[in-house]
Protein backbone atom coordinates (compact mmCIF):
# COMPACT_ATOMS: atom_id res chain seq x y z
CA UNK A 1 0.00 0.00 0.00
CA UNK A 2 1.35 3.44 -0.95
CA UNK A 3 0.44 5.86 1.79
CA UNK A 4 1.69 9.04 0.16
CA UNK A 5 2.93 9.80 -3.32
CA UNK A 6 3.92 13.22 -4.60
CA UNK A 7 4.34 13.89 -8.31
CA UNK A 8 6.21 17.03 -9.33
CA UNK A 9 4.77 17.34 -12.83
CA UNK A 10 3.74 14.80 -15.41
CA UNK A 11 5.40 16.66 -18.27
CA UNK A 12 8.75 16.54 -16.52
CA UNK A 13 8.86 12.76 -16.09
CA UNK A 14 10.44 13.48 -12.72
CA UNK A 15 8.72 11.90 -9.73
CA UNK A 16 9.09 11.90 -5.97
CA UNK A 17 7.64 8.82 -4.29
CA UNK A 18 7.14 8.44 -0.56
CA UNK A 19 5.56 5.55 1.34
CA UNK A 20 5.43 4.89 5.05
CA UNK A 21 4.39 1.25 4.78
CA UNK A 22 5.83 -1.86 3.16
CA UNK A 23 4.87 -2.05 -0.51
CA UNK A 24 5.36 -4.99 -2.85
CA UNK A 25 4.99 -5.02 -6.62
CA UNK A 26 4.84 -8.65 -7.75
CA UNK A 27 6.02 -7.92 -11.27
CA UNK A 28 7.33 -4.74 -12.80
CA UNK A 29 8.05 -3.86 -16.39
CA UNK A 30 9.48 -0.38 -16.72
CA UNK A 31 8.33 1.15 -20.02
CA UNK A 32 11.01 3.86 -20.07
CA UNK A 33 14.66 3.88 -19.10
CA UNK A 34 14.73 5.23 -15.55
CA UNK A 35 17.27 6.74 -13.18
CA UNK A 36 16.37 6.36 -9.49
CA UNK A 37 17.97 8.00 -6.45
CA UNK A 38 17.15 6.64 -3.01
CA UNK A 39 16.56 9.36 -0.42
CA UNK A 40 15.52 7.19 2.54
CA UNK A 41 14.10 3.78 3.33
CA UNK A 42 14.97 0.59 1.46
CA UNK A 43 14.21 -0.87 -1.95
CA UNK A 44 14.83 -4.52 -2.78
CA UNK A 45 14.91 -5.42 -6.47
CA UNK A 46 14.54 -9.13 -7.15
CA UNK A 47 15.91 -10.25 -10.52
CA UNK A 48 15.84 -13.72 -12.12
CA UNK A 49 19.31 -14.61 -10.85
CA UNK A 50 20.12 -12.04 -8.18
CA UNK A 51 18.79 -9.36 -5.85
CA UNK A 52 19.83 -5.75 -5.25
CA UNK A 53 19.12 -3.85 -2.03
CA UNK A 54 19.29 -0.04 -2.16
CA UNK A 55 19.47 2.47 0.68
CA UNK A 56 19.67 6.23 1.08
CA UNK A 57 22.22 7.76 -1.29
CA UNK A 58 22.22 4.88 -3.77
CA UNK A 59 21.51 5.50 -7.46
CA UNK A 60 20.37 2.87 -9.93
CA UNK A 61 19.67 2.76 -13.66
CA UNK A 62 16.64 0.67 -14.57
CA UNK A 63 16.47 -0.15 -18.31
CA UNK A 64 13.18 -0.28 -20.21
CA UNK A 65 11.37 -3.61 -20.48
CA UNK A 66 13.48 -5.11 -17.67
CA UNK A 67 11.54 -7.59 -15.53
CA UNK A 68 11.87 -7.34 -11.77
CA UNK A 69 9.99 -7.67 -8.50
CA UNK A 70 10.28 -4.60 -6.30
CA UNK A 71 9.76 -4.21 -2.56
CA UNK A 72 9.80 -0.77 -0.95
CA UNK A 73 9.92 -0.39 2.82
CA UNK A 74 10.73 2.12 5.59
CA UNK A 75 14.18 1.82 7.17
CA UNK A 76 15.66 3.17 10.40
CA UNK A 77 12.48 5.06 11.22
CA UNK A 78 12.42 6.80 7.84
CA UNK A 79 9.81 6.25 5.10
CA UNK A 80 10.70 4.94 1.68
CA UNK A 81 11.47 7.98 -0.44
CA UNK A 82 13.03 8.23 -3.89
CA UNK A 83 13.36 10.46 -6.93
CA UNK A 84 12.95 8.95 -10.39
CA UNK A 85 13.75 10.47 -13.78
CA UNK A 86 12.08 8.78 -16.75
CA UNK A 87 13.81 9.06 -20.12
CA UNK A 88 10.86 8.95 -22.51
CA UNK A 89 11.39 8.48 -26.27
CA UNK A 90 10.18 12.04 -26.84
CA UNK A 91 12.68 13.54 -24.38
CA UNK A 92 15.61 11.51 -25.71
CA UNK A 93 14.75 12.22 -29.35
CA UNK A 94 14.53 15.93 -28.54
CA UNK A 95 17.98 15.75 -26.91
CA UNK A 96 19.52 13.91 -29.88
CA UNK A 97 18.10 16.41 -32.35
CA UNK A 98 19.23 19.40 -30.31
CA UNK A 99 22.78 18.03 -30.02
CA UNK A 100 22.94 16.72 -33.62
CA UNK A 101 23.36 13.11 -32.51
CA UNK A 102 22.40 10.05 -34.55
CA UNK A 103 19.72 7.70 -33.21
CA UNK A 104 20.94 4.48 -31.63
CA UNK A 105 20.15 1.24 -33.47
CA UNK A 106 20.88 -2.25 -32.21
CA UNK A 107 22.55 -0.84 -29.10
CA UNK A 108 23.90 -3.26 -26.52
CA UNK A 109 21.26 -4.05 -23.91
CA UNK A 110 22.22 -2.84 -20.46
CA UNK A 111 20.84 -4.57 -17.39
CA UNK A 112 20.02 -2.93 -14.08
CA UNK A 113 23.11 -1.05 -12.92
CA UNK A 114 23.96 0.57 -9.60
CA UNK A 115 25.93 3.74 -10.27
CA UNK A 116 28.97 4.85 -8.34
CA UNK A 117 28.74 8.17 -6.54
CA UNK A 118 29.59 11.09 -8.81
CA UNK A 119 29.59 14.86 -8.17
CA UNK A 120 27.37 15.45 -11.21
CA UNK A 121 24.75 13.01 -9.93
CA UNK A 122 24.84 14.58 -6.47
CA UNK A 123 24.33 18.02 -7.99
CA UNK A 124 21.47 16.83 -10.22
CA UNK A 125 19.39 15.22 -7.48
CA UNK A 126 20.09 17.98 -4.95
CA UNK A 127 18.78 20.52 -7.45
CA UNK A 128 15.55 18.57 -7.99
CA UNK A 129 14.32 18.33 -4.42
CA UNK A 130 13.23 21.98 -3.94
CA UNK A 131 10.93 21.71 -6.97
CA UNK A 132 8.68 19.28 -5.13
CA UNK A 133 7.72 22.05 -2.70
CA UNK A 134 6.14 24.09 -5.51
CA UNK A 135 2.37 24.51 -5.25
CA UNK A 136 2.01 24.91 -9.00
CA UNK A 137 3.25 22.85 -11.90
CA UNK A 138 6.94 23.14 -12.70
CA UNK A 139 7.47 25.27 -15.85
CA UNK A 140 7.93 23.02 -18.86
CA UNK A 141 11.21 24.59 -19.97
CA UNK A 142 12.76 23.97 -16.53
CA UNK A 143 11.49 20.40 -16.47
CA UNK A 144 12.91 19.68 -19.93
CA UNK A 145 16.19 21.27 -18.92
CA UNK A 146 16.54 18.91 -15.96
CA UNK A 147 15.86 15.84 -18.08
CA UNK A 148 18.41 17.07 -20.63
CA UNK A 149 20.90 17.59 -17.80
CA UNK A 150 20.36 14.01 -16.65
CA UNK A 151 20.94 12.67 -20.17
CA UNK A 152 24.13 14.73 -20.48
CA UNK A 153 25.39 13.33 -17.19
CA UNK A 154 24.74 9.77 -18.39
CA UNK A 155 26.78 10.52 -21.50
CA UNK A 156 29.68 11.74 -19.37
CA UNK A 157 29.80 9.10 -16.64
CA UNK A 158 28.97 5.93 -18.63
CA UNK A 159 28.82 5.68 -22.41
CA UNK A 160 27.00 2.31 -22.29
CA UNK A 161 24.18 3.87 -20.26
CA UNK A 162 23.91 6.73 -22.72
CA UNK A 163 23.58 4.28 -25.61
CA UNK A 164 20.95 2.33 -23.69
CA UNK A 165 18.93 5.50 -23.06
CA UNK A 166 18.92 6.25 -26.78
CA UNK A 167 17.70 2.83 -27.91
CA UNK A 168 13.92 2.39 -28.15
CA UNK A 169 13.66 -0.51 -30.53
CA UNK A 170 10.86 -3.02 -29.97
CA UNK A 171 11.79 -6.51 -28.74
CA UNK A 172 12.79 -8.89 -31.53
CA UNK A 173 12.01 -12.58 -31.71
CA UNK A 174 14.26 -14.38 -29.23
CA UNK A 175 14.79 -17.91 -27.92
CA UNK A 176 11.55 -18.75 -26.13
CA UNK A 177 12.93 -21.56 -23.97
CA UNK A 178 15.83 -19.49 -22.63
CA UNK A 179 13.60 -16.52 -21.84
CA UNK A 180 10.90 -18.52 -20.06
CA UNK A 181 13.37 -20.58 -18.03
CA UNK A 182 14.83 -17.33 -16.75
CA UNK A 183 11.63 -15.31 -16.22
CA UNK A 184 8.92 -17.80 -15.25
CA UNK A 185 8.51 -16.33 -11.74
CA UNK A 186 7.17 -13.05 -13.13
CA UNK A 187 3.39 -12.97 -12.92
CA UNK A 188 2.02 -11.23 -16.00
CA UNK A 189 -0.44 -11.81 -18.84
CA UNK A 190 0.53 -14.19 -21.64
CA UNK A 191 0.45 -11.39 -24.21
CA UNK A 192 3.22 -9.64 -22.23
CA UNK A 193 5.37 -12.77 -22.36
CA UNK A 194 4.65 -12.84 -26.07
CA UNK A 195 5.59 -9.19 -26.56
CA UNK A 196 8.87 -9.54 -24.67
CA UNK A 197 9.83 -12.56 -26.78
CA UNK A 198 8.90 -10.80 -30.02
CA UNK A 199 5.69 -12.73 -30.68
CA UNK A 200 1.95 -12.20 -30.96
CA UNK A 201 -0.15 -13.98 -28.36
CA UNK A 202 -1.19 -16.63 -30.88
CA UNK A 203 2.39 -17.27 -32.00
CA UNK A 204 3.62 -17.32 -28.42
CA UNK A 205 1.11 -20.02 -27.42
CA UNK A 206 1.89 -22.06 -30.52
CA UNK A 207 5.66 -21.83 -30.07
CA UNK A 208 5.33 -22.54 -26.35
CA UNK A 209 3.36 -25.76 -26.92
CA UNK A 210 5.89 -26.82 -29.54
CA UNK A 211 8.81 -26.11 -27.16
CA UNK A 212 7.47 -27.47 -23.85
CA UNK A 213 4.65 -29.85 -24.94
CA UNK A 214 2.35 -28.28 -22.32
CA UNK A 215 0.23 -25.13 -21.99
CA UNK A 216 1.97 -21.99 -20.66
CA UNK A 217 -0.16 -21.78 -17.49
CA UNK A 218 0.43 -25.40 -16.46
CA UNK A 219 4.16 -25.07 -17.11
CA UNK A 220 4.38 -21.78 -15.17
CA UNK A 221 2.57 -23.25 -12.15
CA UNK A 222 4.84 -26.29 -12.13
CA UNK A 223 8.03 -24.21 -12.40
CA UNK A 224 6.92 -21.80 -9.67
CA UNK A 225 6.07 -24.62 -7.29
CA UNK A 226 9.44 -26.26 -7.94
CA UNK A 227 11.17 -22.98 -7.09
CA UNK A 228 9.07 -22.68 -3.92
CA UNK A 229 9.98 -26.27 -3.02
CA UNK A 230 13.66 -25.37 -3.31
CA UNK A 231 13.28 -22.20 -1.24
CA UNK A 232 11.41 -24.01 1.53
CA UNK A 233 13.75 -27.00 1.76
CA UNK A 234 17.21 -25.76 0.82
CA UNK A 235 16.90 -22.15 1.98
CA UNK A 236 14.62 -22.93 4.97
CA UNK A 237 12.39 -19.97 4.16
CA UNK A 238 8.77 -19.46 5.19
CA UNK A 239 5.86 -19.76 2.77
CA UNK A 240 4.81 -16.19 3.60
CA UNK A 241 8.22 -14.96 2.40
CA UNK A 242 8.27 -17.09 -0.74
CA UNK A 243 4.91 -17.13 -2.49
CA UNK A 244 5.12 -13.64 -4.01
CA UNK A 245 8.71 -14.06 -5.15
CA UNK A 246 7.96 -17.28 -7.05
CA UNK A 247 5.02 -15.75 -8.91
CA UNK A 248 1.81 -16.40 -6.94
CA UNK A 249 -0.61 -13.54 -6.24
CA UNK A 250 -1.87 -14.69 -2.85
CA UNK A 251 -0.92 -17.13 -0.12
CA UNK A 252 -4.12 -19.19 -0.21
CA UNK A 253 -3.79 -19.95 -3.92
CA UNK A 254 -0.13 -20.84 -3.42
CA UNK A 255 -0.94 -23.16 -0.49
CA UNK A 256 -3.71 -24.87 -2.47
CA UNK A 257 -1.49 -25.44 -5.53
CA UNK A 258 1.43 -26.59 -3.38
CA UNK A 259 -0.68 -29.11 -1.49
CA UNK A 260 -2.17 -30.40 -4.74
CA UNK A 261 1.31 -31.07 -6.15
CA UNK A 262 3.16 -32.26 -3.04
CA UNK A 263 0.38 -33.72 -0.88
CA UNK A 264 0.70 -31.41 2.12
CA UNK A 265 0.63 -27.64 2.71
CA UNK A 266 3.84 -25.60 2.50
CA UNK A 267 3.73 -24.66 6.19
CA UNK A 268 4.36 -28.33 7.05
CA UNK A 269 7.02 -28.90 4.43
CA UNK A 270 9.97 -27.77 6.53
CA UNK A 271 9.05 -30.39 9.17
CA UNK A 272 9.23 -33.29 6.71
CA UNK A 273 12.51 -35.12 6.07
CA UNK A 274 14.29 -34.16 2.88
CA UNK A 275 14.55 -37.14 0.55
Amino acid sequence: MITHTTQAVSKADIFLTCTGEKYYNNDLIVQDNTLIRMLSGEMKIILPDSAVVLHAGDTIFFPRLELAKVMKAPKDGQPYKSVAIYFTPEAVQHYFIKHHLKPVHNGRKTGIMQLDKHPLLESLFSSLLPYFDLQNELPENIAEGKVDEAISIMQIIDDSLFLAIGNFEEPGKINLKEFMEKHFMFNMPMDKFGYLTGRSLTTFKRDFKKTFSITPQKWLTKKRLELAHYQLTEKKRKATDVYLEVGFENLSHFSYAFKKQYGYPPRQFAERPIS
